[in-house]
This record gives C-alpha cells, sequence and structure tokens, in this order.
C-alpha cells in the first residue's frame, strides 16, 4: 500500500461507495443480468467487465464531455473510452462525417479521395510521409512487425517493460532479456508461447539493456512508446530516443513508435512535439474519434518495400502478408478526417494543453494541503496521482501507482458524484470536449475523496 493510505480504510470505502453505486444504478444492474444470458459477463466485449471491481453502467448516449445511464445519471468522462473518444460525444464534427458518409456507402473496398487528404495531413503533422491504415492499432502494429521482419531478415522485437501494444501475441509478452537467459513468456492465457519467444523486453530508459539486446544480431524491430502510457505514465530521459534510434539503426533493426495513446497528448504526437526519428510511425483508436481505425506511416525505403512485395494472390510467390477486408473503409476514413481536420487542430491542442496544466496544478494542491508524499503525472491534458515521492522512470517503479484498491475506491465515490475517472493503469485526462468547469468539477469531487480517505 502507497505511503499515506489505509488499506482497510479504502476497502470500507470502496464497500459503502459500491453499495450505493449500485442502488443508484439499478437499470443498469437489471439489464447486465438479461445480458448474462447470452453474453459472457453480459457484456459485448471482455474488456467492459475485466477494466473495473464493479458492474459496468449501461448507456443511452451523451453530450460534449458526458454521457448518460440507462437510470438517468450523467457523468463527465475523464476516461474518454481509453482514450479512443477524445472529440466527446453527441452531435460533432465526426458524427456529421459519419452519417454523411453511410448515406453513401461505408465500405467500397476500392480507395476514396478521403484517403487522400487523411494521409496527406498525417504526413504534415509527423513528417512520415507514406501511410497505411488499418481498423485498430493492434492490427496495425501487427503489419509493422511482419513488414520489419521481411525487410530485415530477421524474427525478434524488442519492446520496454510496461508497454501495450495491442492484443497480439508476439507484444503480449513478458521477459526475454538477454541477460535473463530465459525467452520472453505470454503475459495472459491464450497467447502462444511460440510467439513470444521472438519477444525482447528492456527496461524502460535503460540504454545499456538495449544494447545488450541489439548486440545478439537478431532483432528485426524496436517498438516502443514515446513515454508509457499503460502503467500510469513515464516519461523518456533527456535524449533517450535519440541515441536509442541510432543504436537500432546501427545495429540494422527497424525502429518504430507507437504513438496511439500519446498522439492525444501533443499535435503531431510526440515524433513532431520533441523532434524524434524513427523508420515507423503507428496511430489508433480512431485518432480520438470513436471510430475504429488503425494507421501507420514509414519512410520511403519501407514504402518501396512494400510496393515491390505486394500480395498478389495469382502470383506464384505470395508478398507482404498485411491489409484487411474492412481496412481503409470509407466510413472511418470519412470520420477521422473529419477529426482531423474540425477538431484535433493545433490550437485545439493549446487549449486543452492549459486545461491540463489545470487538471496537475489541481491535484498537487491537493497533495501538498494534505502533505502526502506524492506528486502529479503530467504531460499535456494527461494527469494522474503518483503515489510516490519521485516521478517514475520505468514500469517497476510505476507499478506503486497502479494501485488498483485507490483507483477502484476513487472511481465509485466519484462516479456516485457525477465524474467518471480513468482506468487504474491510466489516469484523468482532458478532451477536446471538456472546460474548465469539468476540470474544477473532477478536482472537487477528488479533493473530497482523499479527505475522507485520510481522515
Amino acid at each position: 500500500m502507497p505511503a499515506g493510505l489505509d488499506d482497510g480504510k479504502l476497502t470500507r470505502l470502496m464497500a459503502r461507495e459500491r453499495e450505493a453505486f449500485h442502488a443508484r444504478t439499478h437499470k443498469s444492474g437489471a439489464l447486465l443480468r438479461r445480458a448474462a444470458g447470452t453474453m459472457p459477463d453480459g457484456v459485448p466485449m471482455a474488456w467492459m467487465a475485466g477494466l473495473y471491481r464493479h458492474r459496468p453502467l449501461f448507456v443511452t448516449g451523451g453530450d460534449g464531455s458526458t454521457f448518460a445511464d440507462v437510470d438517468g445519471h450523467s457523468y463527465i468522462d475523464f476516461n474518454l473510452a481509453d482514450l479512443s473518444n477524445t472529440v466527446g460525444y453527441g452531435e460533432n464534427a465526426v458524427s456529421r462525417a459519419l452519417a454523411a458518409q453511410a448515406a453513401k456507402g461505408a465500405q467500397f473496398m476500392q480507395p476514396t479521395e478521403d484517403a487522400i487528404f487523411l494521409a496527406e495531413d498525417l504526413a504534415r503533422r509527423t513528417g512520415m510521409p507514406k501511410w497505411q491504415f488499418t481498423v485498430s492499432a493492434s492490427s496495425a502494429n501487427q503489419e509493422v512487425i511482419r513488414i520489419a521482419r521481411a525487410f530485415t531478415g530477421r524474427s525478434k522485437i524488442v519492446t520496454f517493460d510496461g508497454k501495450y501494444h495491442g492484443h497480439i501475441d508476439t507484444t503480449m509478452s513478458v521477459g526475454g532479456a538477454p541477460h535473463a537467459n530465459a525467452p520472453a513468456t505470454p503475459e495472459a492465457i491464450g497467447v502462444s508461447p511460440r510467439a513470444t519467444a521472438d519477444s525482447i523486453n528492456v527496461p524502460f530508459n535503460d540504454l545499456d539493456a538495449l544494447g545488450i539486446a541489439l548486440a545478439q544480431g537478431d532483432v528485426g524491430l524496436v517498438m516502443a512508446e514515446p513515454a508509457l502510457t499503460n502503467c500510469s505514465l513515464v516519461l523518456p530521459d533527456p535524449g533517450f530516443w535519440a541515441e536509442a534510434y541510432h543504436m537500432s539503426k546501427a545495429a540494422g533493426a527497424i525502429f518504430a513508435f507507437d504513438e496511439t495513446h500519446t498522439w492525444q497528448m501533443a499535435y503531431g504526437g510526440f515524433v513532431r512535439a520533441h523532434g524524434l526519428t524513427a523508420d515507423v510511425v503507428s496511430l489508433g483508436k480512431g485518432l480520438g474519434s470513436g471510430v475504429p481505425l488503425g494507421t501507420y506511416g514509414m519512410t520511403p525505403e519501407l514504402a518501396d518495400f512494400l510496393e515491390r512485395h505486394l500480395d498478389d494472390y495469382v502470383a506464384p510467390v505470395r508478398g507482404l502478408a498485411i491489409g484487411g477486408t474492412t481496412f481503409g473503409n470509407a466510413l472511418t476514413i470519412a470520420a477521422t478526417r473529419a477529426m482531423l481536420d474540425e477538431v484535433s487542430t493545433e490550437e485545439a491542442y493549446t487549449r486543452i494543453d492549459g486545461h491540463g496544466t489545470r487538471l496537475a496544478d489541481g491535484i498537487e494542491a491537493i497533495i501538498r494541503r494534505h502533505g502526502l508524499p506524492w506528486q502529479a503525472f503530467r504531460y499535456g491534458p494527461r494527469s494522474g496521482f503518483c503515489l510516490t515521492p519521485e516521478l517514475p522512470r520505468n514500469a517497476d517503479e510505476a507499478a506503486p501507482s497502479v494501485d488498483t484498491l485507490f483507483s477502484d475506491a476513487r472511481r465509485l465515490f466519484m462516479a456516485n458524484r457525477g465524474v467518471w475517472e480513468a482506468i487504474a493503469s491510466a489516469g484523468p485526462q482532458v478532451s477536446f470536449a471538456h472546460g474548465a468547469a469539468d476540470v474544477d468539477r473532477y478536482l472537487e469531487v477528488a479533493a473530497a475523496f482523499i479527505a475522507e480517505v485520510l481522515h
């Protein structure tokens, strides 16, 4: 238990708040019992049950930064569907684009002009000149892995402890660092041990460990989040990525950034904000539009390799195993173009950066008020409670802040007061739909929670 917290007090508070939560959301409870007859845990996707230690809400809709449940309660959302819906709810530029495109056709398995505009915009923002589109970051990262293996002739990939690159076998691994003298193993059941045997995981911010992994001469790809976002928030040391890129290229490996989460924190992602260099940049979560889409940009050299290894079904030799029937479909392309053109503009990022500062400053003020040995995470619109005296530099140091009891108790407390909190591994984040009043309400309820937990 992190310093300043009382396990027993948190447990009692959570039990009280769960009882109140269930009492005020009885219609959601009834729907969940009905749904359990046809869906495991009563949900259409397992995470809807697995992310929390309380039952899920059944939602009717939303407007701006808030959504409503079937019992008629509204919640200011600081979870944003795990950053996949930073556009907000209700009618907006994305919903209008979806309606217009759906009226003309959702999918043709042929390109639309919107795809050109989308690729040009992403190229301008990131500096990556060539783009391909999928339906999720998981599928985008899977294609990046296949391209790197084909291009280099090597099967091993290096990732960093604490990462998340989607639910694909190769990246859902733990361990495998050369000094461990044992292959990486699956981090969840159902993942093939044969797939994870090609994975090497090293500590974040550790150039020595990366160097040892690359020295084996069998690494085809180094894939990294510019900042770890799935174990609270871990920022890179100054100069870390420049040296990591240089080391990877010297060792003959492709270097890729997965900006699926960090894209939502800065205009053009960390690559643009920090002048980083990579061979590939992958993105996902519909770039925050709420619509399923993944994409990846690449250098001209890799793009040329793709063109020379097209997977032609009638050719005597098959090409790269990339693509999918619904990849690059007209509906999601139109929605994501609207997100870039009308919502996630440079001015909008400046605005939410200011709200993020307001959020982090407010959390810091709560911490200081109670004399706690904590800090606030902060980067752009992202914040949260760092439950240690120093900000973490790797996943092990971040682990104390991913305290499920503290997170679950806080979520229930805040939900009962009209605020929807983020999942345990993340932290609250401001969306393009939030305003200063939303941030102030979050801080008001969070302050009441901390005061009750401590006194």
